[in-house]
């Protein structure tokens, strides 16, 4: 018996299903940026999980005042990445996309 969740990789076939670490599962992800989550609205912003890529690419999109805020990439590496880091030590990356 593996640890590992199934994801769809950016193909949209169902025969293309990659294996990823099991620290990578949407929902571990999700919760550890609901413990974020209340830091960036009390600023008036906020964060949606959009992806996480095979590779541990964490992608978000910032809404509110995160956008075009100019310490939203310091917010986002320093904190956010940071602490997914920590928590999914098989998250490589966090990137911030339109």
């Amino acid at each position: 018996m593996t640890n590992d969740t199934r994801v769809r990789p950016d193909s949209e076939t169902d025969d293309a299903v990659a294996a990823m670490p099991a620290d990578l599962d949407r929902d571990g992800i999700e919760a550890t940026i609901d413990l974020i989550r209340p830091a960036l609205q009390m600023d008036g912003g906020d964060v949606e999980l959009i992806e996480i890529t095979s590779d541990g690419v964490v992608e978000l999109q910032l809404h509110g005042a995160c956008v075009g805020c100019p310490a939203a990439i310091m917010t986002l590496k320093a904190g956010i990445e940071r602490i997914l880091k920590d928590r999914h030590p098989s998250v490589s990356e966090v990137i911030a996309i339109d």
